[in-house]
Protein backbone atom coordinates (compact mmCIF):
# COMPACT_ATOMS: atom_id res chain seq x y z
CA UNK A 1 0.00 0.00 0.00
CA UNK A 2 1.32 3.44 -0.93
CA UNK A 3 1.57 5.95 1.90
CA UNK A 4 0.33 9.47 1.19
CA UNK A 5 1.40 12.30 3.46
CA UNK A 6 -1.34 14.89 3.82
CA UNK A 7 -0.50 18.55 4.31
CA UNK A 8 -3.20 20.91 5.63
CA UNK A 9 -3.73 24.20 3.81
CA UNK A 10 -1.84 27.16 5.23
CA UNK A 11 -3.76 29.99 6.89
CA UNK A 12 -4.32 32.68 4.28
CA UNK A 13 -2.26 35.26 6.14
CA UNK A 14 0.93 33.39 5.24
CA UNK A 15 0.06 33.51 1.57
CA UNK A 16 -0.57 37.27 1.64
CA UNK A 17 2.88 38.18 2.97
CA UNK A 18 5.36 39.75 0.55
CA UNK A 19 8.84 38.38 -0.03
CA UNK A 20 10.53 40.95 2.26
CA UNK A 21 7.90 40.36 4.96
CA UNK A 22 8.43 36.60 4.84
CA UNK A 23 12.20 37.01 4.95
CA UNK A 24 12.04 39.30 7.99
CA UNK A 25 9.53 37.10 9.82
CA UNK A 26 11.54 33.90 9.29
CA UNK A 27 14.73 35.57 10.49
CA UNK A 28 12.95 36.93 13.55
CA UNK A 29 11.73 33.45 14.48
CA UNK A 30 15.23 32.01 13.91
CA UNK A 31 16.65 34.57 16.32
CA UNK A 32 13.92 33.87 18.86
CA UNK A 33 14.46 30.10 18.80
CA UNK A 34 18.25 30.48 18.87
CA UNK A 35 20.39 27.42 19.45
CA UNK A 36 17.31 25.24 19.92
CA UNK A 37 16.77 25.33 16.16
CA UNK A 38 18.70 23.99 13.17
CA UNK A 39 17.46 24.68 9.63
CA UNK A 40 18.78 22.44 6.86
CA UNK A 41 18.57 23.43 3.21
CA UNK A 42 19.10 20.92 0.41
CA UNK A 43 21.07 22.05 -2.65
CA UNK A 44 17.96 21.76 -4.83
CA UNK A 45 15.99 24.26 -2.75
CA UNK A 46 14.97 27.66 -4.08
CA UNK A 47 17.13 30.64 -3.11
CA UNK A 48 14.50 32.27 -0.89
CA UNK A 49 14.52 29.17 1.35
CA UNK A 50 18.26 28.39 1.15
CA UNK A 51 19.12 31.83 2.54
CA UNK A 52 17.57 30.87 5.87
CA UNK A 53 19.48 27.60 6.25
CA UNK A 54 22.17 27.03 8.89
CA UNK A 55 23.62 24.35 6.62
CA UNK A 56 23.37 23.75 2.89
CA UNK A 57 24.22 20.40 1.41
CA UNK A 58 22.96 17.08 0.15
CA UNK A 59 20.64 14.89 2.14
CA UNK A 60 22.93 12.63 4.17
CA UNK A 61 25.56 15.29 4.79
CA UNK A 62 22.84 17.57 6.16
CA UNK A 63 21.56 14.86 8.49
CA UNK A 64 25.08 14.31 9.80
CA UNK A 65 25.57 18.04 10.33
CA UNK A 66 22.26 18.24 12.18
CA UNK A 67 23.31 15.43 14.51
CA UNK A 68 26.60 17.23 15.14
CA UNK A 69 24.84 20.52 15.92
CA UNK A 70 22.49 18.71 18.31
CA UNK A 71 25.50 17.31 20.18
CA UNK A 72 27.37 20.60 20.23
CA UNK A 73 24.60 23.05 21.07
CA UNK A 74 21.75 20.95 22.35
CA UNK A 75 19.41 21.82 19.51
CA UNK A 76 15.92 20.40 19.99
CA UNK A 77 14.33 21.15 16.63
CA UNK A 78 15.61 20.27 13.15
CA UNK A 79 13.66 21.84 10.29
CA UNK A 80 14.54 20.12 7.01
CA UNK A 81 13.94 22.11 3.84
CA UNK A 82 14.11 19.00 1.70
CA UNK A 83 11.85 16.02 1.07
CA UNK A 84 10.39 13.28 3.23
CA UNK A 85 13.11 10.62 3.03
CA UNK A 86 15.70 13.26 3.99
CA UNK A 87 13.77 14.18 7.12
CA UNK A 88 13.57 10.46 7.96
CA UNK A 89 17.36 10.17 7.69
CA UNK A 90 17.77 13.16 10.01
CA UNK A 91 15.40 11.53 12.51
CA UNK A 92 17.41 8.29 12.35
CA UNK A 93 20.71 10.05 13.03
CA UNK A 94 19.56 12.44 15.77
CA UNK A 95 18.49 11.51 19.32
CA UNK A 96 14.88 10.40 19.75
CA UNK A 97 14.02 13.48 21.82
CA UNK A 98 14.89 15.78 18.90
CA UNK A 99 11.95 16.82 16.74
CA UNK A 100 12.61 16.68 12.98
CA UNK A 101 10.14 18.80 11.05
CA UNK A 102 9.27 18.88 7.35
CA UNK A 103 7.49 22.20 6.66
CA UNK A 104 5.26 20.61 4.00
CA UNK A 105 4.51 16.91 4.41
CA UNK A 106 3.56 16.62 0.75
CA UNK A 107 7.21 17.21 -0.19
CA UNK A 108 8.05 13.65 -1.16
CA UNK A 109 10.47 12.06 -3.61
CA UNK A 110 9.09 10.33 -6.69
CA UNK A 111 12.13 8.05 -6.86
CA UNK A 112 11.80 6.95 -3.23
CA UNK A 113 8.07 6.35 -3.78
CA UNK A 114 8.86 3.98 -6.66
CA UNK A 115 10.19 1.45 -4.13
CA UNK A 116 7.25 0.56 -1.91
CA UNK A 117 8.18 -1.61 1.07
CA UNK A 118 5.58 -4.29 0.39
CA UNK A 119 6.58 -4.45 -3.27
CA UNK A 120 10.23 -4.90 -2.33
CA UNK A 121 9.42 -7.66 0.17
CA UNK A 122 7.35 -9.51 -2.43
CA UNK A 123 10.07 -9.07 -5.05
CA UNK A 124 12.74 -10.36 -2.65
CA UNK A 125 10.78 -13.57 -2.09
CA UNK A 126 9.97 -14.03 -5.78
CA UNK A 127 13.57 -13.42 -6.87
CA UNK A 128 14.91 -15.85 -4.26
CA UNK A 129 12.47 -18.56 -5.30
CA UNK A 130 13.20 -18.09 -9.00
CA UNK A 131 16.96 -18.19 -8.49
CA UNK A 132 16.70 -21.33 -6.39
CA UNK A 133 14.76 -22.92 -9.22
CA UNK A 134 17.68 -22.08 -11.53
CA UNK A 135 20.11 -23.85 -9.20
CA UNK A 136 21.58 -20.63 -7.76
CA UNK A 137 23.26 -21.39 -4.43
CA UNK A 138 24.85 -18.03 -3.73
CA UNK A 139 23.22 -15.04 -2.11
CA UNK A 140 21.65 -11.75 -3.05
CA UNK A 141 22.88 -8.63 -1.24
CA UNK A 142 20.40 -5.74 -1.23
CA UNK A 143 21.73 -2.19 -1.59
CA UNK A 144 19.54 0.86 -1.41
CA UNK A 145 20.35 4.35 -2.56
CA UNK A 146 20.09 7.07 0.08
CA UNK A 147 17.05 8.34 -1.83
CA UNK A 148 14.73 5.74 -0.33
CA UNK A 149 12.33 5.50 2.57
CA UNK A 150 13.35 4.49 6.07
CA UNK A 151 11.31 1.32 5.58
CA UNK A 152 13.47 0.32 2.59
CA UNK A 153 16.66 1.16 4.47
CA UNK A 154 15.41 -1.02 7.33
CA UNK A 155 14.65 -3.88 4.91
CA UNK A 156 18.18 -3.67 3.52
CA UNK A 157 19.68 -3.57 7.00
CA UNK A 158 17.69 -6.62 8.04
CA UNK A 159 18.78 -8.62 4.98
CA UNK A 160 22.52 -8.02 5.22
CA UNK A 161 22.79 -5.08 2.87
CA UNK A 162 23.84 -1.45 3.03
CA UNK A 163 22.89 2.05 1.98
CA UNK A 164 24.95 3.86 -0.65
CA UNK A 165 25.26 7.39 -1.99
CA UNK A 166 26.07 8.47 -5.52
CA UNK A 167 29.67 9.14 -4.49
CA UNK A 168 30.36 5.79 -2.81
CA UNK A 169 28.09 3.45 -4.81
CA UNK A 170 31.04 1.72 -6.42
CA UNK A 171 32.70 1.05 -3.09
CA UNK A 172 29.47 -0.36 -1.66
CA UNK A 173 29.06 -2.55 -4.76
CA UNK A 174 32.59 -3.89 -4.26
CA UNK A 175 31.76 -4.58 -0.60
CA UNK A 176 28.64 -6.48 -1.63
CA UNK A 177 30.43 -8.56 -4.27
CA UNK A 178 33.03 -9.44 -1.62
CA UNK A 179 30.33 -10.96 0.56
CA UNK A 180 28.63 -7.96 2.12
CA UNK A 181 27.85 -8.11 5.83
CA UNK A 182 28.94 -11.75 6.01
CA UNK A 183 32.40 -10.82 4.78
CA UNK A 184 32.69 -14.08 2.85
CA UNK A 185 33.24 -13.90 -0.89
CA UNK A 186 32.84 -17.66 -1.32
CA UNK A 187 30.08 -18.52 -3.74
CA UNK A 188 28.17 -16.40 -6.21
CA UNK A 189 26.90 -12.96 -5.14
CA UNK A 190 24.28 -10.85 -6.83
CA UNK A 191 23.17 -7.32 -5.96
CA UNK A 192 19.59 -6.13 -5.79
CA UNK A 193 19.87 -2.36 -6.24
CA UNK A 194 16.98 -0.15 -5.12
CA UNK A 195 15.49 2.20 -6.30
CA UNK A 196 17.44 4.13 -8.98
CA UNK A 197 18.13 1.92 -11.97
CA UNK A 198 20.34 4.58 -13.59
CA UNK A 199 22.78 4.97 -10.71
CA UNK A 200 22.91 1.19 -10.44
CA UNK A 201 23.50 0.70 -14.16
CA UNK A 202 26.12 3.47 -14.35
CA UNK A 203 27.94 2.04 -11.33
CA UNK A 204 27.95 -1.45 -12.79
CA UNK A 205 29.28 -0.12 -16.10
CA UNK A 206 32.03 1.85 -14.34
CA UNK A 207 33.10 -1.40 -12.69
CA UNK A 208 33.48 -3.08 -16.07
CA UNK A 209 30.28 -5.11 -16.13
CA UNK A 210 28.51 -5.64 -19.43
CA UNK A 211 25.23 -4.01 -18.49
CA UNK A 212 23.36 -5.62 -21.38
CA UNK A 213 24.40 -9.13 -20.40
CA UNK A 214 24.98 -8.82 -16.65
CA UNK A 215 22.15 -6.59 -15.41
CA UNK A 216 18.38 -6.73 -15.61
CA UNK A 217 15.52 -4.52 -14.46
CA UNK A 218 12.79 -5.70 -12.09
CA UNK A 219 9.64 -3.66 -12.71
CA UNK A 220 7.11 -3.79 -9.83
CA UNK A 221 4.42 -2.36 -12.10
CA UNK A 222 4.65 -5.52 -14.21
CA UNK A 223 3.87 -7.58 -11.12
CA UNK A 224 0.59 -5.71 -10.76
CA UNK A 225 -0.11 -6.54 -14.40
CA UNK A 226 0.39 -10.26 -13.72
CA UNK A 227 4.12 -10.83 -14.24
CA UNK A 228 5.36 -12.09 -10.84
CA UNK A 229 9.04 -11.58 -11.71
CA UNK A 230 8.63 -7.97 -12.76
CA UNK A 231 8.72 -8.75 -16.51
CA UNK A 232 11.85 -10.91 -16.05
CA UNK A 233 12.41 -14.62 -16.51
CA UNK A 234 14.28 -16.87 -14.07
CA UNK A 235 17.02 -17.04 -16.67
CA UNK A 236 17.31 -13.24 -16.74
CA UNK A 237 17.88 -13.28 -13.00
CA UNK A 238 20.35 -16.15 -13.14
CA UNK A 239 22.59 -14.48 -15.74
CA UNK A 240 22.60 -11.07 -14.04
CA UNK A 241 25.09 -9.92 -11.43
CA UNK A 242 23.06 -6.78 -10.66
CA UNK A 243 19.27 -6.75 -10.49
CA UNK A 244 18.07 -3.17 -10.88
CA UNK A 245 14.81 -1.78 -9.55
CA UNK A 246 12.71 0.13 -12.09
CA UNK A 247 13.01 3.52 -10.41
CA UNK A 248 14.44 6.84 -11.52
CA UNK A 249 14.82 10.52 -10.63
CA UNK A 250 12.17 12.62 -12.33
CA UNK A 251 14.63 15.53 -12.63
CA UNK A 252 17.65 13.72 -14.06
CA UNK A 253 15.50 11.67 -16.42
CA UNK A 254 14.77 14.91 -18.31
CA UNK A 255 18.33 15.10 -19.61
CA UNK A 256 18.52 13.22 -22.88
CA UNK A 257 21.31 12.05 -25.23
CA UNK A 258 20.08 14.48 -27.89
CA UNK A 259 20.77 17.36 -25.48
CA UNK A 260 24.38 16.19 -25.27
CA UNK A 261 24.68 15.80 -29.03
CA UNK A 262 23.27 19.27 -29.66
CA UNK A 263 25.70 20.75 -27.15
CA UNK A 264 28.68 19.04 -28.79
CA UNK A 265 27.62 20.30 -32.19
CA UNK A 266 27.01 23.89 -31.10
CA UNK A 267 29.74 24.34 -28.46
CA UNK A 268 32.44 21.68 -28.82
CA UNK A 269 34.68 23.35 -26.21
CA UNK A 270 32.03 23.40 -23.47
CA UNK A 271 32.60 20.55 -21.02
CA UNK A 272 29.71 18.36 -19.94
CA UNK A 273 29.29 17.46 -16.25
CA UNK A 274 26.35 15.30 -15.17
CA UNK A 275 24.95 13.48 -12.16
CA UNK A 276 24.98 9.64 -12.25
CA UNK A 277 21.19 9.59 -11.81
CA UNK A 278 21.10 10.52 -15.51
CA UNK A 279 20.58 7.66 -17.94
CA UNK A 280 23.64 5.78 -19.16
CA UNK A 281 23.42 7.27 -22.65
CA UNK A 282 23.86 10.75 -21.12
CA UNK A 283 26.60 9.65 -18.71
CA UNK A 284 28.49 7.99 -21.57
CA UNK A 285 28.50 11.28 -23.49
CA UNK A 286 29.65 13.39 -20.52
CA UNK A 287 33.19 14.54 -19.81
CA UNK A 288 32.70 14.06 -16.08
CA UNK A 289 30.10 12.36 -13.90
CA UNK A 290 29.71 12.65 -10.16
CA UNK A 291 27.63 13.39 -7.09
CA UNK A 292 26.16 16.77 -6.24
CA UNK A 293 29.17 17.64 -4.11
CA UNK A 294 31.51 16.49 -6.89
CA UNK A 295 29.72 18.79 -9.31
CA UNK A 296 30.03 21.73 -6.91
CA UNK A 297 33.74 21.11 -6.27
CA UNK A 298 34.45 20.71 -9.97
CA UNK A 299 32.93 24.06 -10.85
CA UNK A 300 34.56 25.83 -7.92
CA UNK A 301 37.93 24.45 -9.02
CA UNK A 302 37.34 25.18 -12.71
CA UNK A 303 39.85 27.35 -14.55
CA UNK A 304 38.77 30.90 -15.42
CA UNK A 305 37.70 31.03 -19.03
CA UNK A 306 36.36 27.49 -19.04
CA UNK A 307 32.76 26.72 -20.06
CA UNK A 308 30.52 24.03 -18.61
CA UNK A 309 27.09 22.50 -19.12
CA UNK A 310 25.66 20.71 -16.09
CA UNK A 311 23.06 17.98 -15.99
CA UNK A 312 21.40 18.35 -12.59
CA UNK A 313 18.65 20.32 -10.80
CA UNK A 314 18.14 23.88 -12.07
CA UNK A 315 18.22 25.76 -8.74
CA UNK A 316 21.65 24.35 -7.95
CA UNK A 317 22.92 25.03 -11.47
CA UNK A 318 21.72 28.64 -11.35
CA UNK A 319 23.48 29.24 -8.01
CA UNK A 320 26.68 27.69 -9.33
CA UNK A 321 26.43 29.80 -12.48
CA UNK A 322 26.12 33.05 -10.52
CA UNK A 323 29.02 32.11 -8.27
CA UNK A 324 31.23 30.92 -11.14
CA UNK A 325 30.57 34.05 -13.21
CA UNK A 326 32.51 36.08 -10.64
CA UNK A 327 35.59 33.99 -11.49
CA UNK A 328 35.15 34.10 -15.25
CA UNK A 329 33.74 30.57 -15.49
CA UNK A 330 30.73 30.11 -17.78
CA UNK A 331 28.12 27.65 -16.46
CA UNK A 332 24.76 26.74 -17.98
CA UNK A 333 22.29 23.88 -17.57
CA UNK A 334 22.45 21.09 -20.13
CA UNK A 335 18.79 21.37 -21.11
CA UNK A 336 16.51 24.41 -21.24
CA UNK A 337 13.55 22.37 -20.02
CA UNK A 338 12.31 22.93 -16.47
CA UNK A 339 14.63 20.49 -14.71
CA UNK A 340 13.55 21.26 -11.17
CA UNK A 341 12.52 19.08 -8.25
CA UNK A 342 8.84 20.01 -8.01
CA UNK A 343 8.26 18.23 -4.71
CA UNK A 344 11.27 19.96 -3.12
CA UNK A 345 9.78 23.24 -4.34
CA UNK A 346 6.79 22.69 -2.07
CA UNK A 347 8.98 23.75 0.84
CA UNK A 348 8.62 27.50 0.51
CA UNK A 349 8.95 30.50 2.82
CA UNK A 350 5.27 30.52 3.87
CA UNK A 351 5.46 26.88 5.00
CA UNK A 352 8.81 27.49 6.69
CA UNK A 353 7.44 30.47 8.59
CA UNK A 354 4.30 28.54 9.57
CA UNK A 355 6.42 25.73 11.05
CA UNK A 356 8.62 28.20 12.95
CA UNK A 357 5.64 30.19 14.25
CA UNK A 358 4.21 27.01 15.70
CA UNK A 359 7.54 26.12 17.33
CA UNK A 360 7.76 29.55 18.91
CA UNK A 361 4.28 28.98 20.36
CA UNK A 362 5.24 25.60 21.78
CA UNK A 363 3.66 23.44 19.09
CA UNK A 364 5.51 20.91 16.93
CA UNK A 365 3.86 20.47 13.54
CA UNK A 366 4.78 18.03 10.78
CA UNK A 367 7.14 15.95 12.88
CA UNK A 368 8.71 13.14 10.87
CA UNK A 369 9.34 10.15 13.08
CA UNK A 370 10.73 6.74 12.18
CA UNK A 371 9.46 3.75 14.16
CA UNK A 372 12.04 2.50 16.67
CA UNK A 373 12.41 -0.95 15.10
CA UNK A 374 12.78 0.46 11.58
CA UNK A 375 15.18 3.09 12.92
CA UNK A 376 17.52 0.44 14.35
CA UNK A 377 17.57 -1.65 11.17
CA UNK A 378 18.01 1.39 8.93
CA UNK A 379 20.85 2.60 11.10
CA UNK A 380 22.52 -0.79 10.67
CA UNK A 381 22.44 -0.32 6.88
CA UNK A 382 23.80 3.22 7.21
CA UNK A 383 26.55 2.11 9.59
CA UNK A 384 27.67 -0.56 7.11
CA UNK A 385 28.13 2.16 4.52
CA UNK A 386 30.00 4.44 6.90
CA UNK A 387 32.30 1.61 7.96
CA UNK A 388 33.66 1.54 4.41
CA UNK A 389 35.11 5.05 4.68
CA UNK A 390 37.21 6.87 7.23
CA UNK A 391 35.83 10.21 6.09
CA UNK A 392 32.40 11.67 5.64
CA UNK A 393 32.40 11.53 1.85
CA UNK A 394 30.21 13.76 -0.25
CA UNK A 395 26.89 12.14 -0.89
CA UNK A 396 23.78 12.12 -3.09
Amino acid sequence: MKLTHWQPALPQRYLRLTGPELDAAVEARRAELGDALVILGHHYQADEVIRHADFTGDSFKLSQLAAERVRQRGARFVVFAGVHFMAESADILTPEDVDVILPDLSAGCSMADMADHDDVCDAWDAIGEALAGEGFTGRVVPITYMNSSAAIKAFVGEHGGAVCTSSNARRVFEWAFAGGALGDAAGDVKILFIPDQHLGRNTAAAMGLDVDAQTCVFDPRAVTAGAPLGALTPRDLARSRVILWAGHCSVHKLFRPEHCDALRAAEPDRRLLVHPECCKEVVDRADLTGSTEFIIRTIRDAEPGSAWAIGTEVHLVNRLAREARQRGVDVRILSDCQCLCTTMYRIDEPHLLWALDNLAQGRVVNRVRVHTEARERALTALDRMLSLSDTLASVD
